[in-house]
């Protein structure tokens, strides 16, 4: 998780910036195979070293792909947050899918068939190709003038706080994500298939959620659903830690709704205060921020490994608390150059 996160996370804005001087679409395609090769070649060493290596290519090729890939979708989109959303759904549906695969996969060939995984890269690739072709069809067919609006000035300091908002939502998601599966473990007494099913559970839930937020920001407005999502984050996060059986599967779907409903609203938000920079935004939101969550959780596994783990997952309790506070100051970015 750290070797992912971290070069995803330090190398992400680096991407963001290089696509804000030139448009590098074909990033796209080539960075899902360096991602999905990555993936592939994780299982195939028997050294720790050599994992985290594959791994880190993993990331570096994750970091390439998510700058330019919220730039074209905003072009294709128009600036529609119904439309970001099922952009966003895309990846959310890749998280919840990616354990399943990846346990039949092992399941059928052991580690070794880890290389069978670059399947769903060359996919992938192949379908950032066919869209790219699609949304250059498409832009030939608008006249110029249309696309030449002056984007209005970056908005940093709303901007900075939206980051910290996303990096307290990241923060929390990744510690769920890492350890939700052992945590209903111990807590149901279900075994093995209790933990996965609470994993899955959290993914899963995340595409509704991710569309709905869509949705509900175009009757509501994104601001204040992005804010009921956090307030909602803090009730669920202290139900999955506190609440003992069962129960506590219902307060992951809750989690998971708080978590993504803001996903893609992140996105947009962060494009409209850095209309000037939009790789750099897509960088730092969809990447950095949410990577971020990645080094955190060696520190609670370390706690959890000293106290438990459910000491460990209480100040995941705070965190949405604290965002949703960053949050409350923001106002609406200009949307004027959201189609240009």
């Amino acid at each position: 998780m750290l070797a992912a996160s971290l070069l995803s996370s330090v190398v992400q804005p680096l991407f963001g910036a290089l696509t804000d001087k030139w448009a590098m679409p074909w990033l796209l395609p080539v960075s899902a195979l360096v991602g999905g090769t990555g993936v592939a070649l994780a299982g195939v060493g028997d050294d720790y070293a050599l994992t985290l290596l594959a791994v880190a290519v993993s990331g570096i090729g994750v970091a390439a792909y998510h700058p330019e890939a919220a730039r074209v979708a905003r072009r294709a989109s128009r600036g529609s947050h119904t439309a970001m959303s099922w952009f966003s759904l895309g990846g959310n549906l890749g998280f919840a899918t990616a354990p399943l695969l990846t346990a039949a996969v092992v399941a059928t060939g052991g580690l070794r068939a880890s290389p069978l995984l670059v399947v769903p890269a060359l996919a992938g690739a192949a379908l950032c190709v066919a869209a790219l072709r699609g949304i250059r069809v498409a832009e030939a067919a608008v006249p110029k003038s249309a696309a030449a609006q002056v984007a209005p000035a970056d908005d940093w300091p709303s901007f900075l706080r939206l980051s910290g908002a996303v990096v307290c939502r990241s923060i929390v998601f990744t510690g769920l994500s890492t350890f939700i599966s052992l945590y209903a473990h111990q807590r149901t007494g279900g075994g093995e298939a209790a933990g996965t099913a609470a994993l899955f559970v959290l993914s899963l839930g995340g595409a509704v959620g991710t569309v709905a937020g869509g949705r509900l920001a175009a009757r509501h407005g994104r601001l204040p659903v992005v804010r009921w999502s956090y307030a909602l984050t803090v009730l669920a996060v202290a139900g999955v830690v506190l609440v003992p059986g069962p129960a506590l599967f219902l307060f992951v779907v809750l989690a998971s709704a708080g978590l993504y409903v803001p996903f893609s609203l992140h996105i947009t938000l962060g494009q409209d205060y850095l209309p000037r920079r939009i790789g750099t935004a897509g960088g730092v939101t969809l990447g950095l921020t949410v990577s971020v969550g990645g080094l955190a959780t060696p520190l609670i596994g370390a706690l959890a490994d000293t106290t438990s783990l459910g000491v460990a997952l209480a100040p995941l309790i705070i965190l949405p608390a604290l965002g949703w506070l960053l949050l409350r100051a923001l106002r609406e970015p200009e949307r004027t150059a959201a189609r240009g």
